[in-house]
């Protein structure tokens, strides 16, 4: 009987293969309104002064919780098998005056 109950609440998730490669990022923009959060991922390059918005995911405050919950959870995995995560130098140059956001 439980393993009926399993297979019933089991979720089949494809990942397609262009998307399996994944994005590079090494710059998020956050922004939110009393409905959604967006997170813009940006792939910035040295020398050059324009970048584009790589990836946007919106999504729910509720499922943007549940995300930092899951990340906050990863990272100290993450550190305590490989050590802490030591942050770079903050990025100059990057309006943050456009709406409520944040910068991850």
């Amino acid at each position: 009987m439980a393993e009926k109950k399993e297979k019933k609440n089991q979720i089949n998730i494809e990942l397609p293969e262009d998307i399996a490669e994944g994005t590079y990022s090494n710059l998020a923009i956050i922004t939110h309104s009393g409905q959604e959060f967006v997170l813009d991922f940006v792939r910035m390059l040295p020398g050059i002064p324009k970048a584009k918005v790589k990836s946007r995911i919106v999504v729910t405050p509720q499922h943007a919780k549940r995300l930092l919950r899951s990340l906050n959870e990863n990272i100290k995995k993450y550190e305590a098998q490989h050590g802490e995560i030591h942050e770079a130098e903050a990025i100059q140059g990057i309006p943050m005056n456009f709406g409520p956001t944040a910068q991850a």
